[in-house]
């Protein structure tokens, strides 16, 4: 079959066919631990989910506002301000789309076209360089610094920007990693940015799971006039275990959230609108924090499990230490470390995403996995201490060995 060539640069998602494997193993019979998709394993809190069942039982399922209920985006104002000291935060430069990559997608495609070319830091979520090139732009890779929790610094990104360089997506809580970027850090990039008149789309959406205090540094903790070529990606998803309900999030200079939402009106329109009076109870009762609390402290007691027998049972293994986020990122150089993808996945009976998917130049002396803080990992984390004959735990030490 010959399709369009916008599709020639398309590849599938390999976090998400991985996870289906895993569910269609399961389903099989198959005892499976899945570390592949970032997915929180949380109910979505019960008053939020109320609120979705009172929308469709009042009769508000028919078409909602294309940028997103008024409720809603005042919602996400005040939340937004709150987080960031009780800075203004203007609604009507928020736009609610279907799920953060639907956010980013806008961002991109709004901004970025052929001949422009946006840096994407190494490691990075697999779907920023698929979205970059149905805008026919170019993603420029930048890896980032082992010793630096695999983030980059204003140097890595001068040394990759030249004079056709338009855009920089940066994650923070990193998706694979869990490493965050400090506000002094985010401040040296914008500033950068800012010089060089490049546009930052800043994806936030694992702000809330942050393990020290408070949310996550953010670009909103920033002044006015280093954010005024930036936008915040955030959502329901991570923070609130609403992944299914597809609520994403949009924060950008007016002129750009109008355009923003005028691609959105020729493509999905608004997102649903049961979802969207749910999203507006997760951030607007101050009542549902207590759920949040409660998921981030319990991400942080897996991460903690995790991080002691990494240290204590698989010396020589180096690995990022996650401070937000509930992912995890594993190196060591000269190892196969954890091939549990589609390849050998049937001996393993275990599932996470290999290097490859994150960033063909991240560390060719290494192999990546990036790992999902969820029960799985406690097996995962058991049977490495613990490796009984053709358990994961097993597998992995051989892998380490050889």
């Amino acid at each position: 079959m010959r399709l369009s060539k916008n599709l020639e640069h398309l590849k599938p998602s390999e976090t998400l066919a991985i996870s289906l494997a895993a569910q269609q193993r399961r389903a099989a019979g198959e005892d499976v631990v899945d570390l592949s998709a970032g997915e929180p394993d949380f109910d979505t809190p019960r008053l939020a989910a109320e609120a979705g069942i009172r929308a469709i039982q009042q009769g508000k399922t028919h078409y909602p506002p294309n940028p997103g209920l008024l409720e809603l985006r005042a919602a996400v104002a005040r939340h937004f301000s709150l987080l960031s000291g009780g800075r203004p935060v203007n609604a009507d430069h928020i736009v609610v789309s279907n799920g953060g990559k639907q956010s980013l997608f806008n961002a991109c495609f709004s901004l970025f076209g052929p001949g422009d070319k946006v840096l994407v830091p190494v490691p990075y979520w697999v779907s920023y360089p698929q979205m970059l090139r149905f805008a026919r732009a170019e993603p420029v890779y930048v890896p980032g610094a082992p010793e630096w929790s695999m983030k980059v610094s204003v140097e890595d990104l001068e040394r990759a920007r030249d004079s056709l360089t338009r855009g920089l997506i940066l994650s923070s809580p990193c998706n694979p990693t869990g490493a965050v970027y400090t506000r002094a850090e985010l401040r040296a990039i914008t500033e950068w940015a800012r010089k060089h008149e490049i546009w930052v789309l800043s994806d936030e959406i694992y702000r809330r799971i942050h393990y020290g205090p408070g949310p996550a540094p953010s670009v909103l903790d920033l002044p006015d006039e280093l954010i005024e070529r930036v936008v915040m990606i955030s959502g329901v998803s991570k923070a609130y275990a609403m992944t299914g309900w597809r609520i994403g999030i949009a924060l950008a200079p007016g002129p750009l959230a109008k355009a923003m939402a005028g691609l959105q009106s020729h493509t999905t329109h608004g997102a649903s609108q049961p979802s969207q009076w749910a999203a507006v109870t997760a951030f607007g009762d101050d009542r549902i924090e207590q759920d949040v609390d409660r998921m981030v402290e319990a991400f942080r007691g897996r991460r903690d499990l995790v991080e002691g027998h990494f240290r204590d049972k698989l010396p020589g293994v180096e690995f990022v230490d996650p401070v937000g986020a509930q992912l995890r990122a594993a190196r060591r150089v000269g190892a196969r470390i954890v091939e549990l993808h589609t390849g050998r996945y049937a001996d393993a009976k275990g599932a996470a995403a290999r290097r490859r998917a994150f960033g063909r130049r991240f560390d060719p002396g290494a192999v990546e996995v990036a790992a999902v803080l969820q029960p799985g990992l406690y097996r995962f984390s058991a049977d490495c201490r613990y490796p009984a004959p053709g358990t994961i735990g097993s597998r992995l030490r051989t892998v380490l060995a050889g």
